[in-house]
């Protein structure tokens, strides 16, 4: 089944999202979800994006204004340093380094990002990292759906990014004020996570799975 085409999306415009993956020491799936996810809430809720009158403002908005898109891609070496002098947010979390990027055009994406690989970004599972301190977002990935890292840490952005749109100012301000952390659920069986959860992302079907498929749920655990 192809996604339904959205008028919306013309031109499409994506959020990229950078995973530093060194051949000697690759970072475990968890983490780099984790990171991907706190990457985007930082980068939405900093000043440069969520002021008005911020340098970032004018492409978050438009951005938002279609659907949301995040590619996921790979860095080592050289290609990770030269990554970060595009506008962006790093994050560094249980072993994994990834770099949220201000959203573009897919046909604009920059030259120093658009040569990074995309497709096959598949890490092993890791030790579950150290458990953040509350508030926390609570992210679960469906168990019944198999994906690669690269596209779970797309999901755990969408996830982290519908939760701070949902959230009510009061709790929205103390997630963000403690770090937007994430922590990336095991253990909880799938149906209790969803009635737990304040926000589900449904993919677009773009890739890897059918257009409507609920990969990931979230809720904030204070």
């Amino acid at each position: 089944m192809r996604p339904e085409h959205d008028p919306r999306d013309d031109p499409p415009w994506a959020m990229q999202l950078i995973v530093r993956v060194e051949k000697a020491d690759p970072p475990g799936h968890d983490a780099v979800c984790a990171a991907a996810a706190t990457a985007v809430a930082r980068l939405l809720t900093d000043p440069r994006a969520a002021a008005p009158d911020g340098e970032w403002h004018a492409a978050v908005a438009e951005w938002e204004a279609r659907r949301i898109r995040k590619v996921t891609r790979r860095a080592r070496g050289v290609r990770w340093p030269e990554a970060q002098g595009l506008p962006g947010v790093t994050v560094a979390y249980g072993g994994a380094e990834v770099r949220a990027f201000v959203p573009s055009p897919v046909a604009d994406v920059p030259p120093e990002l658009a040569k990074l690989q995309v497709a096959g970004l598949d890490l092993a599972a890791d030790d579950e990292p150290p458990v953040p301190a509350v508030p926390y977002a609570a992210i679960a990935l469906n168990p019944g759906v198999t994906i690669t890292t690269g596209k779970a840490a797309a999901q755990c952005g969408h996830a982290a990014q519908l939760l701070l749109r949902a959230l009510p100012g009061r709790k929205q301000r103390a997630w963000t004020d403690a770090g937007s952390n994430v922590r990336i659920v095991h253990g909880v069986p799938w149906e209790t996570s969803v009635k737990r959860s304040l926000v589900a992302v449904r993919d677009g079907g773009f890739t890897e799975v059918a257009p409507g498929t609920m990969t990931a749920v979230a809720w904030l655990e204070t």
